[in-house]
């Protein structure tokens, strides 16, 4: 892909204007507004209610404070996308604040507000657990993680080696849970007609919630539709099917008739779920020259007493650099608060926060620079096994980005711009690489007109962009020409929208249908599809040149119909590569901070990443995710947490109040972003990989190491705020 590599959002001008609908835009008639009824306590039961009040207020239809228990094959879902078999409302028990403990339907949602605060529930207070403090355990075997190699890897001997190496560093990293918090909040509108269920939600994958819904009324899945058009950010928080999509559900046909439900953002705290919080124990060993002899890294993060959630942190320390013993671990710490679940930039995020942290302190030890000891210990293949990798152009972003970024001539540690000191930092950015099954349908009209239907959602990443300029510069047309219809289960099943799977998996079922049309109308013509090419709204041939519209008309044909779809071996719905490759992306990340010492404030003063990520479709998208990626990485560097209240047992904030984002003010205008050339051949057709949740590693290790570079303080606890950078202890 070429042509169209700067071309721009598609889906613009429909967003700014209010024009594209989401799924608390939907109303259907009749439709009845749920407002949940959240428990005030964080562990108990429920000893009774008094609904009589709320059930005088006017537009008030029912007050739902028990609903039905799920069908048996609800039991036999994965996880994910089901996030939690534990169901409120079908028992008295209190897991968590916050949890629904009833269900208030009225005829419009203030009635239904109004009527939600005057539910009284009346509790049995029993002790809760504080996750942030509670010991870590091995997940149970039943929660699905138990059978997974990446809670336990073991390669060599790490302990052995650890202990006999010349050059050793220890240390102890932690970040705190953060929630996603989209701006759109999850919604879902609910509506049965003759056994057949509706809804439009806010997901970032249809075909997951349907299959949900059907097992949790045990029906036939074709007898569910899910509708999403558009699904205003996810960062993972809607990758997951959570309770409230079945409740809503369950009281639409309780009550015979539709449901919207649009969760508040205190709802968003306690309902769907965040990155939680997660400690690394980090040891790496090296001879004197600096070669990694061991690696071992050992992470807890929380999770609810309910259901266990695996937060693979330790997965870049078997990833990014040559060892020949490497040992990690992962255990989980649960208490009274509602599930944790991935969240952008899931697994590598963390991972490359405590390991980028690790190899700047080993630099230092060892009195070598940082993108040296990265080099030293260069990774030819998967340091995990010794596969080789599908594409990887590490040290080339290396290269390029120590030389935009000036990196071999930047001044060293604590040089002064007036009252601020200013430091520099850099560290690894990767993320592991998921495939998945995907189907499109590509029609092209007699007059040149295209449409791209597949069910994928649209989290405003850029997808519908990528999909129809893909088809456009396959059919060869203009990209105006091509609409993209998404969103609905009805429509060829798409993958999900997460993993960083989107581009590859989806685009080369797009470019294989776009493929299929061409074949079709090679066979029309009798010219072999092998050797036809499109050109400017036309199919070529040694020579000849029939437009499109010229052979479907001598054809007597409206329009020609193609099929494509990513099949993965053995017919799996998911992998993590081609096989007999290892895939990765890999990035390096460069950036200078200024520190004010009187006050704390530390200030983003410029930034410089470069990324191997094989083809890249589209550079403009591209760009801006990196851009979005980088911001993130800084909140989370710099700003964000969520506290869990240890007194009250909830979290202290549930709403942006209490949460400091980035803002404009916060990131320079000196953010340089690039690519290698680079092309992955085991990727598929396209040669892409993903880059939404790349984008995002990395970060938060190079503004650590550049504060260190700063001011002599590292900084082993996020975010790294004011007081950490005052206190006299550090």
């Amino acid at each position: 892909m070429t042509e169209m590599r700067g071309v721009t959002r598609q889906d613009g001008p429909a967003k700014v204007t209010g024009a594209a609908v989401y799924a608390a835009d939907h109303n259907v008639a009749e439709q009845l507004h749920a407002v949940l009824v959240g428990a005030t306590v964080p562990a108990g039961r429920v000893s009774g209610y008094d609904v009589e009040e709320a059930r005088r207020e006017p537009g008030v239809v029912r007050v739902l404070t028990e609903l039905p228990a799920v069908d048996k094959a609800f039991a036999e879902l994965p996880s994910p996308p089901l996030a939690t078999r534990f169901l409120p409302m079908q028992s008295e028990v209190v897991h968590y604040f916050g949890q629904p403990v009833a269900m208030v339907l009225a005829e419009s949602l203030e009635a239904a507000e109004g009527a939600a605060t005057r539910v009284r529930v009346s509790y049995e207070r029993e002790p809760f657990v504080d996750p942030d403090t509670a010991v870590g355990v091995p997940p149970s075997p039943e929660s699905g993680y138990g059978m997974l190699s990446d809670l336990e890897f073991r390669k060599g001997d790490a302990a052995g080696a650890l202990a006999s190496a010349p050059v050793r560093v220890a240390g102890t990293y932690t970040q705190p849970s953060r929630h996603g918090n989209p701006m759109e909040p999850s919604a879902i509108v609910a509506e049965w007609h003759d056994g057949r269920l509706t809804v439009h939600d806010s997901v970032q994958h249809v075909y997951a919630v349907r299959d949900t819904l059907a097992a949790a009324f045990g029906i036939p899945a074709d007898r569910v539709r899910v509708i999403a058009p558009h699904t205003g950010g996810g960062f993972g928080t809607k990758a997951f099917v959570w309770p409230h999509e079945i409740l809503a559900a369950m009281a639409a046909k309780a009550v015979g008739r539709p449901v919207k439900l649009v969760l508040t953002r205190q709802d968003m705290y306690s309902i769907v779920g965040y990155q939680p919080l997660m400690e690394h124990r980090v040891s790496l060993g090296t001879d004197e020259r600096g070669a990694l002899r061991a690696i071992v890294h050992e992470v807890d993060n929380v999770t609810a007493v309910t259901d266990d959630y695996v937060e693979f942190g330790s997965v870049p320390s078997k990833a990014l650099y040559a060892s020949p013993n490497i040992s990690t671990s992962q255990r989980v710490r649960r208490g009274n608060v509602n599930l944790s679940s991935f969240m952008r930039s899931p697994i590598d995020g963390p991972g490359t926060w405590a390991l980028g942290s690790a190899m700047d302190e080993l630099a230092h030890a060892l009195s070598v620079d940082p993108l040296t000891l990265r080099l030293t210990n260069y990774a030819e293949n998967d340091p995990a096994d010794g596969t080789p990798w599908s594409s990887k152009k590490l040290r080339e972003a290396y290269e390029e980005g120590a030389r935009r970024f000036g990196w071999w001539e930047r001044p060293k540690g604590g040089t002064r711009d007036g009252h601020r000191l200013i430091g520099c930092g850099m560290a690894d950015c990767t993320q592991g690489q998921f495939r998945f099954t995907s189907r499109a349908r590509v029609r092209l009209r007699a007059d040149g007109t295209a449409t791209v239907e597949a069910g994928y959602t649209d989290i405003g990443a850029g997808s519908t962009t990528i999909f129809p300029q893909i088809a456009a510069e396959t059919l060869g047309i203009d990209i105006g020409a091509v609409e993209g219809v998404s969103g609905d289960t009805d429509l060829p099943y798409a993958g999900p929208t997460y993993g960083s799977g989107t581009t590859l998996a989806m685009g080369t079922a797009v470019h294989l249908a776009a493929r299929d049309v061409l074949r079709r109308l090679a066979d029309v013509l009798s010219w072999p599809a092998e050797e036809v090419r499109a050109d400017s709204g036309a199919l070529t041939w040694r020579g000849r040149r029939r437009p499109y519209g010229d052979i479907l008309g001598a054809a007597r044909l409206d329009e020609v119909v193609g099929d494509g779809e990513m099949v993965l071996p053995g017919g799996a719905s998911a992998d993590a590569g081609a096989p007999g490759v290892s895939s990765r992306t890999f990035g390096a990340m460069f950036v200078e901070v200024g520190v004010d010492p009187d006050l704390g404030l530390l200030r983003l003063r410029r930034a410089t990443g470069v990324y191997s990520v094989g083809a890249v479709v589209n550079e403009r998208t591209a760009r801006s995710q990196l851009i979005g990626g980088l911001v993130w990485g800084w909140g989370m560097a710099a700003m964000e947490a969520s506290h869990f209240e240890p007194h009250l047992g909830r979290w202290l904030s549930q709403d942006l109040a209490g949460v400091p984002l980035p803002v404009n003010a916060d990131i320079p205008p000196h953010i340089d972003m690039s690519f290698v050339d680079e092309f992955d051949p085991h990727a598929g057709p396209l040669g892409a990989k993903g880059i939404g949740e790349l984008s995002a590693t990395g970060i938060a290790a190079a503004v650590a190491n550049a504060v260190f570079d700063a001011t002599g303080r590292r900084v082993r606890d996020l975010p790294i705020t004011p007081e950490k950078l005052l206190d006299p202890r550090m």
